[in-house]
């Protein structure tokens, strides 16, 4: 079984941890993980913004870095619906083999590997906000939630509105920086309801604008990916 990691910008350039969870965790399954050098951005942005042309080329290139891979590892729901529902829509050719073997991280544990219970030990009150993309896009649906509930010393909490859009949204939350902020806030505060100590997403890209409105209302809930915590080992801990 030949697996890639695609790590996605934002968790390049912002949260390397997570990319680095990702391969811990995998490894500690017995899933040897490879790093194409090649890859880039997925095109969303460009895409999302009515870019479209502007998208093809990081769309075949993906499709080029990731061909021949049987599994290709993505711990970011929004990027891995780019490629999964839009990359079809852009009609790139040779695109169809890399967008078949795209699977957002916890499809891949739960679906492809079988398991919801990886050995992490996370010793925390948390609660679990479930992103747009990964909720309607790639009807992620319970995946996250059996994943977590199985970490050993972690206490889940539940979200209020847990369904509704944090207010990112990428480049809305540019265009529309006023409802940006509003959603925002509104995420923020049922957080904080929550008692939890961390606020956990399968995209880093939604922990950003959730972490920093928490941050600026100087909340003690910090953010952390989903991978990061299934991660996390009781001997690490210690």
């Amino acid at each position: 079984m030949r697996v890639a990691l695609f790590i996605t910008c934002i968790n390049d350039t912002l949260y390397p941890r997570t990319g680095q969870a990702v391969v811990a965790l995998l490894e500690r399954l017995g899933v040897d993980v490879d790093f194409p050098q090649g890859q880039s951005c997925c095109g969303q942005p460009q895409f999302n913004t009515g870019y479209r042309r502007e998208a093809e080329p990081l769309a075949r290139r993906y499709a080029r870095v990731f061909q021949g891979y049987d599994y290709i590892i993505v711990p970011s729901g929004s990027c891995a619906a780019m490629v999964r529902d839009n990359y079809p829509r852009l009609g790139t050719e040779g695109v169809e083999g890399p967008v078949a073997a795209t699977y957002e991280l916890t499809e891949f544990l739960v679906d492809v590997l079988g398991v919801t219970d990886v050995g992490a030990y996370y010793p925390h009150t948390v609660t679990y906000h479930p992103t747009c993309h990964g909720l309607r896009m790639l009807g992620l649906g319970d995946r996250p939630r059996r994943l977590l509930e199985s970490v050993e010393g972690l206490r889940l909490r539940e979200l209020k509105g847990a369904e509704e859009c944090c207010g990112f949204g990428g480049t809305f939350a540019v265009k529309n920086a006023d409802v940006s902020a509003a959603m925002g806030a509104d995420k923020a505060r049922h957080i904080e309801e929550t008692d939890a100590e961390a606020v956990c997403t399968v995209d880093n890209s939604c922990l950003m604008h959730i972490g920093g409105v928490l941050s600026r209302r100087g909340s003690a809930v910090r953010p952390v990916h989903l991978a990061e915590i299934l991660a996390s080992t009781e001997e690490a801990a210690q």
